[in-house]
């Protein structure tokens, strides 16, 4: 065995999208199913998120919307092309990525969430103060002597220059 390489079983990170056809009950059983393959292909699962729905940006296979999936699993390289294309050919899978991660504890998670927590309160902060900003109160505007203004217009009117 080669010095850099490592004994442990690699670990993997998993983002996929169900399409928003099917409702909420019918999801669990789909994650379900995803865990399952990953288990029947000699994968052990050590983390798993779930995001929600979100709108996309832009149209997948004809829908706007899907249900977010995050699945951490630890798994033998070779194995991970042939789940790599069950998951292609899955009709409930929108889109999938598949990404070699080193793996995380427990605690380094929690501590990540905390940080991104940190910064999206800081964001909405920021938004906040911006609307609560006063508006500028626009400036009064000199009163103009109507005496002045006639002067003006007369030299004005008495020049020849006006065509």
């Amino acid at each position: 065995m080669a010095k850099n390489k490592s004994n442990k079983t690699p670990h993997y990170e998993m983002l996929y999208i169900i399409s928003n056809k099917f409702t909420e009950d019918e999801l669990k059983p789909i994650r379900e199913s995803i865990k399952k393959e990953i288990v029947d292909n000699g994968g052990a699962v050590t983390y798993s998120e779930e995001w929600g729905k979100k709108k996309f940006t832009y149209p997948i296979e004809h829908f706007h919307h899907g249900y977010y999936q995050l699945v951490e699993f630890d798994m033998e390289a070779d194995k991970i092309a042939s789940l790599d294309r069950v998951f292609r050919i899955s009709n409930e899978i929108l889109r999938h990525m598949l990404v070699a991660k080193p793996a995380r504890s427990a605690k380094e998670i929690e501590t990540e969430k905390r940080a991104a927590e940190k910064r999206v309160a800081k964001i909405k902060e920021k938004e906040e103060k911006e609307i609560k900003k006063p508006e500028k109160k626009p400036e009064k505007k000199k009163q103009v002597d109507l005496k002045d203004l006639d002067e003006k217009l007369d030299k004005i009117l008495e020049t020849d220059d006006l065509l």
